[in-house]
C-alpha cells in the first residue's frame, strides 16, 4: 500500500525568496510535484526585493520530507532557513504539566493547603483510609504504566522511548474524560518487579491502565494485579482493543444483515489483543471462531501447544475452532463472514478476501500497515475497517479507555470484568444511530461529543447493577447542586 502525506510527518520551512510574482506558485508547485501536500503558507516578512515565507507541508515520511526540502532549495533565489518537524515541536518539553487547583496567594492559603492545616486532613485519612478518595487526587487519577517492551509497532524500545506515548495517553484521558492520568515508565521488564512496583504506587491512584507490555508477560501481570489490588486494572492493548472491535463489529453486522451467533469469524493474532478480542466475542455470543497465528490455524493437535509458556494458546485451542480446521490463515478465510486482524502487515491479498462469503466484513487493524490493503479488500468485502485515520471506519482505542475509566472512577469500582466491557461495547456501538449507519460509518469519530459520556454511563451502570438511564437521571439530578462529598462536608 502506497503511503500518503500525513500531518504526522509535516514540516514547517522558513525561507526567503525573490519578490517576483511567480515565486510562491513555483514553490508550491515544486512541493506538489514532489508528492508533498501544502497545508499552510504565511508571508512573515517583506522587503523591497525579497520576502520571508513559512511553508508547512505534509510528507509521507522523514526521508520524503528531506527530499521536499531539497526540491524547494532548487527554486531559483530560494534560501532555506530553519526546518522544523512539527511532531517534534509538539513534544518539546513534554505534553503534560501539573497545576494546583487552589490558589496560593498568602500565608492563610499556605496554612490551609500545607502546614499546619494539612495535618488534620492527614490524620483523617490515616484514621479512615476511604477518605483518601474524597480528600486527595486519588478518586480522579489513573496511572498509565508500561515497561516499554511492546510500544506501538516499534517493539521493545524501553521506558524512556515509551514515555512520549504514555504522555500522549495521559493527555487523551484529560481531553476526553477529564481524568488526571500520569505516565509511569518502569525500568524493568521482570514480571515480579513490575507487579511489586505497581502495587507500591497504587495508593495514589483509583485505577491502573497497563500499556505496551509484551505478551505473554502482560497476561500474568494483569491477572496478578487484579487479584492483589482493590482498584480496577485495565490493559488497554487487550481490553480497549476488544471493546472497540466488538462495538464496530456489532454495527458492521447490522449493515450486512447478519448475526454474530451465526457468523464464521476468523481472527488473525493470538497475542494480547487477539486473545482479549476472542474472549469478548465469545461473551457476546460468537459460536464459530477460528484463530490463526504466524504458524497457521490454532488447533488442539498442534505440537507447539504442549511447550512451556503456551497456556494462553492452549486456552485458545480449547475454546475455538469447533469445525477442526487446520492449515494456513489464507485457507481459513475461505467461506468466512468476518476477518479480524491484529497481527502483521500484508499477510492477505484482495484475492484472499474474494474467497470469503458474500457481504463479508474485514477489520485489518495492524498498524501502520494493515493485514490487507483496504482498497483491495473493499473490492470484495461489504465493510472494511482499519486502525488508520486516513481510511473510513478507524477502530481506535481512544473511543474506549477514557469513557471506561470515567465510569469506573465515578462508580468507585474496585475491579472490571467482561460484563462491564460488554456493556461498554454495546453503548459505544449505539452512539451511531440507525439513520447514520452505513458501510463507511460503523464507528463514531473520536471527537463525537457523546462517546465518552455514553460509555461512562454504561460502565457505571454495569458496575452498580443499574440501568444506564438511571445513571443518567442521577447525573442530571446532581447537576447544579453540591456533590456528595461537598454536601457531607457542609453538614
Amino acid at each position: 500500500m502506497t503511503a500518503v502525506p500525513s500531518v504526522s510527518n509535516s514540516i514547517t520551512v522558513r525561507l526567503t525568496l525573490p519578490a517576483r510574482a511567480t515565486a510562491v506558485s513555483e514553490l508550491t508547485g515544486i512541493i506538489e510535484k514532489s508528492g508533498g501536500l501544502v497545508t499552510g503558507l504565511d508571508v512573515t516578512a517583506s522587503g523591497a526585493g525579497r520576502i520571508r515565507v513559512d511553508v508547512t507541508a505534509a510528507a509521507r515520511d522523514t526521508t520524503h520530507a528531506d527530499e521536499i526540502v531539497e526540491q524547494m532549495r532548487a527554486v531559483h533565489g530560494v534560501e532555506i532557513g530553519k526546518v522544523s518537524d512539527r511532531t517534534f515541536l509538539v513534544h518539546l518539553g513534554g505534553k503534560l504539566k501539573i497545576e494546583s487547583k487552589v490558589p496560593i496567594r498568602n500565608r492563610d492559603d499556605l496554612s490551609l493547603i500545607y502546614t499546619p492545616g494539612v495535618a488534620r486532613v492527614c490524620m483523617a485519612i490515616a484514621n479512615n483510609p476511604a477518605d483518601a478518595r474524597r480528600l486527595t487526587i486519588k478518586r480522579n487519577t489513573v496511572a498509565v504504566v508500561t515497561d516499554g517492551s511492546a510500544v506501538l509497532g516499534l517493539g521493545n524500545i524501553g521506558p524512556l522511548g515509551a514515555l512520549p506515548v504514555m504522555e500522549g495517553k495521559a493527555a487523551l484521558f484529560k481531553r476526553f474524560a477529564d481524568i488526571d492520568a500520569f505516565p509511569i515508565c518502569l525500568d524493568t521488564q521482570d514480571t515480579e518487579e513490575i507487579i511489586t512496583a505497581v502495587k507500591a504506587i497504587s495508593p495514589v491512584f483509583a485505577g491502573i491502565n497497563l500499556e505496551d507490555i509484551s505478551a505473554p508477560r502482560c497476561f500474568e501481570i494483569e491477572a496478578r494485579l487484579r487479584e492483589e489490588l482493590d482498584i480496577p486494572v485495565f490493559h488497554d492493548d487487550q481490553h480497549g482493543t476488544a471493546i472497540v472491535t466488538l462495538a464496530a463489529l456489532r454495527n458492521a453486522l447490522r449493515v450486512v444483515g447478519k448475526e454474530l451467533s451465526e457468523s464464521k469469524v476468523v481472527l488473525s493474532g493470538a497475542g494480547a489483543a487477539g486473545t482479549a478480542i476472542l474472549k469478548l466475542l465469545l461473551k457476546a455470543g460468537a459460536q464459530d471462531v477460528v484463530v490463526a497465528d504466524q504458524y497457521g490455524v490454532v488447533h488442539s493437535a498442534r505440537e507447539d501447544l504442549a511447550a512451556d509458556g503456551q497456556e494462553n494458546l492452549r486456552w485458545v485451542a480449547e475454546h475455538t475452532n469447533t469445525r477442526g480446521l487446520t492449515g494456513t490463515l489464507k485457507e481459513a478465510v475461505g467461506g468466512a463472514d468476518v476477518f479480524i486482524g491484529v497481527s502483521a502487515p500484508g499477510i492477505l491479498t484482495g484475492d484472499d478476501i474474494a474467497t470469503m462469503n458474500d457481504k463479508a466484513i474485514v477489520f485489518a487493524m495492524a498498524n501502520p500497515e494493515p493485514e490487507v490493503d483496504p482498497a483491495a479488500a473493499a473490492e470484495h468485502a461489504a465493510v472494511v475497517a482499519t486502525g488508520r485515520s486516513d481510511f473510513a471506519n478507524q477502530i481506535n482505542n481512544v473511543l474506549v479507555f477514557p469513557g471506561v475509566f470515567r465510569g469506573l472512577l465515578d462508580a468507585a469500582s474496585t475491579s472490571i470484568d467482561l460484563d462491564v466491557m460488554l456493556a461498554a461495547a454495546k453503548a459505544l456501538s449505539e452512539v451511531v444511530h440507525p439513520d447514520e449507519l452505513n458501510a463507511a460509518y460503523i464507528i463514531p469519530s473520536v471527537f463525537h461529543p457523546d462517546v465518552s459520556k455514553v460509555v461512562a454511563a454504561a460502565v457505571k451502570a454495569a458496575v452498580l447493577g443499574q440501568s444506564p438511564e438511571a445513571v443518567e437521571r442521577a447525573a442530571v439530578a446532581e447537576a447544579g447542586s453540591p456533590t456528595g462529598d461537598e454536601a457531607e462536608l457542609l453538614r
